[in-house]
């Protein structure tokens, strides 16, 4: 008998455990702009962060955040919650950033002085464009960070042929923060029923934060380990393609949607390196 005849066994059809299972898997969806596929959310916030960046002045960052931050969070539900998120984040670079352009860049309208120190208005002017671009690269970013699950985005990455090695630590890097201040706060409580004081004065919180940081450190790399072994006990390391039990939808406008960004990007890029763009107020 010619081997090549023989009928390789079919998988036996699913049933509807098993749809509802595999439906099960997928992360809910609350919003349209959470339905998006995630690296189509990953574009718009990188576009928006580097083109912040690359216009500068007042009006592009304004513009960018008015286009393609702001409708976004506001078809997600969580502009108050992202605003709130990306000042907080952006507030201690942009005080630094405040102090050092301020007193230190040179200027020829001097407004006041701090000992040896002048303030300028075009330090002022420059201080303020780039806190701007802070604010717009934390909204952008915290965006994509609050409307897009890691595992999704891991998971349509590996299928679009990222290396799964690649793809966990690209899932490890997302969730490293959010687990960090999950485990920090767990320690924080159970340090304070011990009687550890973390509040009240600005001197008893800033003493409470290093007895934080060693089990956070500790913890954090035990669990690394633990993963590791989780991770090669599955056969992690396995070589070949994985098959996926669910994928992220997709389709031909986001697909267009994506690339027409990237262009447009890119255009920005040659024409404001090359002088044909000037520089926006």
């Amino acid at each position: 008998m010619n081997p090549s005849a023989v009928a390789e066994p079919s998988a036996p059809p699913l049933t509807d455990a098993d749809r509802a299972y595999l439906a099960s898997l997928a992360p809910p969806a609350t919003s349209p702009y959470q339905r998006l596929n995630p690296l189509t959310k990953a574009t718009l916030a990188t576009i928006a962060t580097l083109s912040a960046f690359v216009l500068g002045g007042y009006l592009a960052p304004l513009a960018i955040l008015g286009i393609l931050v702001i409708p976004g969070a506001l078809a997600a539900g969580a502009l108050r919650r992202l605003v709130r998120g990306a000042a907080l984040v952006s507030l201690p670079i942009s005080i630094s950033v405040a102090l050092v352009s301020i007193f230190t860049r040179a200027g020829t309208t001097v407004l006041f002085t701090v000992g040896p120190f002048d303030a300028t208005r075009e330090g002022v002017d420059f201080a303020v464009q780039i806190i701007l671009r802070l604010f717009v690269t934390a909204m952008a970013l915290g965006l994509f960070g609050l409307t897009t699950e890691p595992h999704a985005f891991v998971v349509d990455l590996e299928r679009r042929g990222l290396s799964p090695r690649v793809a966990f630590a690209a899932a490890a890097t997302l969730e490293t923060i959010p687990l960090m201040v999950e485990r920090a706060l767990a320690i924080q409580a159970a340090q304070r029923a011990r009687g550890l004081d973390t509040e009240g004065s600005l001197g008893a919180r800033i003493g409470g934060v290093m007895p934080l940081v060693g089990p956070v450190i500790l913890s954090s790399l035990t669990e690394v380990e633990e993963r590791s072994l989780a991770l090669e006990v599955r056969a992690f390391g396995r070589p070949g393609r994985r098959d996926l039990l669910w994928t992220v939808p997709d389709d031909g406008r986001q697909r267009l949607l994506r690339w027409g960004l990237v262009v447009a990007f890119m255009a920005i890029l040659v024409t404001r390196v090359s002088g044909i763009l000037t520089p926006l107020p």
